[in-house]
């Protein structure tokens, strides 16, 4: 979503990278520069007016303008002022510890993905360890709380539907659903509209009354632009909400209502989600965010990724192919993992640079498409060819060709990849081997868990 305006931010940067001193002249052309851009990625007029004077203030100090490299300073003030538009520090959803169950109602515009949040933020509490209910309360969109069943049915979540004619009764009913069940937390699914109006109001009003929750969250539509701000003052005055769910933050949108509801309403950020899966909600960072935005990656956010991944086997893996080799089945694994940690081309974009990098090469679109024309390719060889790669000889990369729909060339270009690997593979277990076995054994382990199992890219 931020890839326009990331690249003239960092445009800008480059243009003073090449100063040797700064001059009040380039900083007011820089501010400008960087004010077009925001105003461009739809981020609202009065939040860019704040940030630029603010950035312009500091930018023009004498520690700036006279140090020796003038220019890493001004992007050290843009990233700390960006850093604190999008909340300064990590916002955690918040859950009373004398309370059973809690109560976390969602709030929003029709459209703006409450449902699929609802369903998104019970998959995550799930996987820490609680046991969520979903309330099914909006009785005003016809097939909503089919919806919502349906998705709790593919996450093991039970949804409580009530008579499904009267919210605040549905909403009321699910507390003492949740106790009978032993759930711990409540997810309130509430109506929307189109746009804002006083019945849509009242009614939520009427639920926070009724189960007193414990945390309010909207969910806010990342491709709403300069709009958002309306949308969430209301919202902001009638039932003073806790924070914001970020939603479609991987669409293609400038990304301007991102930047502007943390500064319009005080209220934090406190998830975001890139993609349609289950597991596609996560915890806003700040910080990351807006290293992110200006190029500078989120290599933290790829070693949490991997780590989330790592487990037991995928270690044991590690240590038999530090004895045995790697084979295309273990080429075939770190595929599996790359998707579970949210695919190709969300990594490529927590790398430093790699995402700009690629975009200004011709044919080099990073995305999944790639992970599953290997694993065509080695879904065609025979568990022999998998686990002896060196066997493959012309008749047989014909044939697993043809077999993928891939031509021969990617198949001696993957083969090539596979090679290089196992050399790696051989100097690690050669170096197991020379400097104490146990020694390099751990190393080796530590080296798998710190990579979630290996997932080095193989291309």
């Amino acid at each position: 979503m931020f890839n326009s305006l990331s690249d003239r931010l960092q445009d800008t940067f480059e243009r003073l990278r090449g100063k040797g001193r700064l001059t009040e002249d380039d900083i007011n052309v820089a501010m400008r520069e960087i004010r077009m851009a925001l105003l461009e990625a739809d981020v609202n007029y009065r939040v860019v007016k704040e940030f630029v004077a603010r950035c312009k203030e500091k930018c023009l100090t004498a520690d700036v303008l006279s140090s020796l490299s003038p220019a890493q300073n001004v992007v050290k003030v843009v990233l700390d002022e960006l850093t604190v538009l999008l909340g300064s520090t990590d916002s955690r959803l918040t859950l009373a510890q004398n309370r059973t169950p809690n109560v976390i109602m969602l709030v929003g515009l029709q459209g703006s993905g409450k449902t699929t949040a609802a369903a998104k933020l019970a998959y995550l509490l799930k996987s820490q360890g609680h046991s969520p209910l979903l309330a099914a309360c909006d009785t005003h969109r016809p097939a909503a709380a089919d919806q919502l069943a349906t998705l709790g049915g593919e996450i093991g979540v039970p949804v409580f539907r009530g008579d499904g004619k009267d919210a605040v009764a549905v909403a009321s009913g699910s507390i003492q659903e949740a106790v009978d069940r032993l759930c711990d937390i409540v997810i309130v699914d509430t109506a929307g509209r189109l746009q804002i109006d006083e019945e849509m109001m009242e009614e939520a009003v009427a639920i926070k009354r009724a189960v007193r929750p414990d945390q309010i969250l909207m969910v806010v539509d990342a491709m709403t632009g300069q709009d958002i701000v309306n949308v969430v003052t209301e919202f902001a005055n009638r039932v003073d909400f806790d924070g914001v769910i970020m939603s479609k933050l991987d669409g293609d949108a400038r990304g301007g209502g991102a930047l502007s509801v943390r500064e319009v309403t005080g209220k934090p950020i406190k998830f975001v989600s890139m993609g349609e899966k289950p597991d596609s909600l996560e915890v806003f960072h700040p910080d990351r965010m807006a290293k992110r935005i200006l190029g500078m990656g989120d290599v933290v956010g790829i070693i949490e990724q991997a780590q989330k991944v790592a487990d037991e086997q995928q270690v044991a893996d590690a240590e038999r192919m530090l004895r045995e080799g790697f084979t295309m089945d273990d080429l075939l694994s770190q595929m599996q993992q790359i998707r579970k940690m949210g695919g190709l081309q969300k990594l490529m974009g927590m790398i430093p640079g790699m995402e700009r990098a690629m975009g200004q090469m011709p044919g080099a679109a990073m995305d999944d498409s790639q992970l599953t024309r290997i694993e065509a390719m080695i879904h065609s060889m025979t568990k022999e060819e998998r686990a002896r790669p060196k066997i493959i000889n012309g008749q047989r990369r014909r044939r697993i060709a043809a077999g993928s729909g891939r031509t021969v060339q990617e198949l001696n270009q993957l083969i090539k990849q596979w090679d290089e690997m196992n050399k790696m593979m051989g100097k690690m277990r050669g170096l197991a081997q020379q400097g104490g076995g146990k020694k390099g054994r751990r190393a080796m382990q530590q080296m798998m868990r710190n990579m979630g199992g290996g997932q080095g890219l193989p291309f």
